[in-house]
């Protein structure tokens, strides 16, 4: 089964279940996947890259909402991210995730700050959809530094 068809049956389990705060993250997931293949791009072969966009969106949002003090659209968006976190292969813990980009800077050769952005797009394409983006640029800063 792919991608779309599973998230237009979770879309109908949760109308059936009448579970409005998943219902709003399928549609969200189900929105932007249909953005995409107007655009011309086929996320069916690699979802992850379209739901770390979505994740991203709703932290940022989420950010901004608690700097406003506004703690229930905060709370809203924490959990449409954990639903459509559900998608996503399993996060790496940091421990895991420090001990893979040691590696990577080892394999790569990496010495200094100045291998940061080869590093840096290294370990973003090995552990795509296992880690943030930016829980990996903390490691790689750490660790080149």
């Amino acid at each position: 089964m792919d991608f779309k068809n599973i998230i237009d049956n979770q879309i109908k389990e949760s109308m059936l279940n009448k579970s409005k705060t998943r219902l709003i993250a399928l549609r969200a997931i189900k929105s932007a996947i249909l953005l995409e293949e107007k655009s011309g791009v086929s996320i069916e072969k690699n979802p992850v890259k379209l739901l770390m966009k979505l994740i991203k969106q709703r932290k940022d949002s989420r950010d901004l909402y608690q700097k406003e003090n506004r703690i229930d659209l905060a709370e809203k968006e924490s959990n449409e991210i954990k639903i459509i976190e559900e998608f996503l292969p399993e996060q790496m813990s940091d421990v895991d995730l420090e001990k893979k980009i040691e590696e990577i800077i080892k394999e790569e050769g990496g010495a200094s700050m100045k291998d940061m952005g080869r590093i840096m797009g290294i370990a973003v394409k090995m552990l795509d959809g296992k880690a943030d983006n930016s829980r990996i640029s903390i490691f790689v800063k750490k660790l080149l530094a």
